[in-house]
């Protein structure tokens, strides 16, 4: 597959290299260091130039393009590159957007500006801190087959119950599939026998109940998540706010601007928005911060971000999450008290990423930047999984992989091994990196 990205910041230089090893792969940005940068770093050709252009396309090879991923930050740029490539050729075209008006245009006429795809950066981002919220112990959730499945992602405190224990004994939920156990460099595949350190981050797929049993397991004593608190008047913040109250909750909103802060009150007829200071000390004291589930910092700027993170947390709030723009960051507010660090970047990436699979799946989860990944995957007759007992078909996939889940007709189906997988079930697996493509094309 021959695949242009326009682009080749933070989004764009991460799908590239997921890319690179298996399609045919031509870069594009305007910025001559970053062209370089990439040419050095990636197996991919990167040019420089306007992506817009229908030159630069051309030399890009549009016309025989497959796919053109446009992932600048600006919108209207990434709208009139696919609306171009478009004029020339039939590739199909994602476009990363940040403000929600250009999406609700398009979801009103799919395929409507030249655009296949249209990732909307903001709403995925307020979707990701709000499925976290409703996980309390969780660093990471998807859902999976409607929501049917979660994928969840739990760093074992030291005071957890189950920190010490043995994965079998840890088991005790029945729809639920221990995947993976990250431990400082390594991903380990867990067996019965396997002990669950204080410290390891362990990711597990099951259904939407067995996962908030195994959250209160990990951490008894985490509050419920319906006290909330967002810190900022982004349009992020506005769009997380927006969810909860759809939800039925009634967050509370810090704003500082009076004009954005009276807007955000219009807009958010079940939030209380109050204007000040989201940094004071003496106002968070005097707003009982110390009684707050979860406070959402998602100001302009990181470091802003971190400061409120820092701070809530220093005055007794449960639980921090941060929005965080750069990707590498994000392990850094991690480390330093942040419980839970949300990358749009990553978000977008994300959503991206199931587009260029070859056979495309049905949602994608990267975890731990890019260490492994949890695919949903439609089996067709061809799959190795099909008509056969999963202890049988798993001899044929390579190890680092892990089927943690199945549904079949709307209904989930427990995997063990005498379960046999039927063509049209879902199945939702947790894969390594290094061996990703030799298992995605046999499943």
């Amino acid at each position: 597959m021959h695949v242009i990205v326009i682009g080749a910041g933070e989004v764009g230089s991460s799908i590239a290299r997921s890319l690179a090893d298996s399609h045919d792969v031509v870069v594009v940005d305007i910025d001559a260091e970053k062209v370089e940068e990439l040419n050095y770093s990636v197996d991919a050709l990167a040019i420089e130039g306007d992506g817009a252009s229908l030159s630069t396309l051309r030399e890009a090879d549009i016309e025989n393009a497959d796919m053109v991923i446009a992932s600048t930050d600006d919108d209207e740029t990434n709208i009139i590159t696919c609306g171009t490539a478009k004029t020339v050729a039939d590739p199909f075209t994602i476009a990363r957007i940040k403000g929600t008006n250009y999406l609700e245009t398009w979801q009103g006429a799919e395929g409507a500006l030249g655009v296949d795809f249209m990732v909307g950066t903001t709403i995925l981002t307020a979707k990701s801190v709000v499925r976290v919220i409703g996980l309390p112990a969780a660093r990471d959730v998807d859902t999976f087959a409607g929501g049917r499945v979660q994928m969840a992602e739990f760093e074992i405190p030291e005071d957890s119950p189950i920190a010490g224990q043995s994965v079998q004994k840890a088991d005790r939920f029945e729809s639920l599939t221990f995947a993976a156990i990250l431990r400082d460099d390594d991903v380990v595949i867990p067996t019965g026998s396997t002990i669950i350190n204080a410290g390891d981050e362990v990711v597990v797929i099951g259904s939407e109940e067995s996962v908030h049993a195994m959250s209160a397991e990990v951490s008894p004593h985490t509050g419920t998540g319906d006290n909330i608190l967002i810190v900022g008047g982004t349009n992020v913040a506005c769009q997380i706010a927006r969810l909860l109250e759809e939800q039925g909750l009634n967050p509370r909103l810090v704003e500082h601007d009076h004009e954005r802060a009276r807007e955000l009150a219009e807009r958010l007829p079940n939030t209380t928005v109050l204007e000040h200071d989201g940094t004071d000390r003496e106002f968070l004291e005097r707003e009982h911060v110390d009684e707050v589930d979860t406070v959402v910092a998602a100001l302009h700027r990181n470091e802003r971000n971190l400061l409120v993170s820092l701070l809530t947390k220093r005055l007794g709030v449960d639980r921090a999450v941060a929005v965080v723009d750069e990707t590498e960051y994000s392990q850094l507010f991690e480390a330093v008290g942040v419980d839970v660090a949300v990358s749009p970047r990553e978000t977008t990436a994300e959503e991206i990423t199931r587009f260029t699979r070859e056979r495309r799946a049905e949602n994608v989860a990267l975890i731990e930047n890019d260490r492994a990944e949890v695919i949903e995957i439609e089996i067709e007759a061809d799959s190795v999984l099909a008509d056969r007992p999963i202890q049988e078909s798993i001899q044929d996939l390579p190890d680092g992989l892990v089927i943690g889940a199945i549904t079949r007709n709307g209904d989930f189906v427990i995997p063990r091994g005498d379960t046999v997988i039927e063509e049209g079930d879902n199945v939702v697996v947790f894969v390594e990196a290094d061996i990703l493509d030799e298992a995605t094309s046999k499943l």
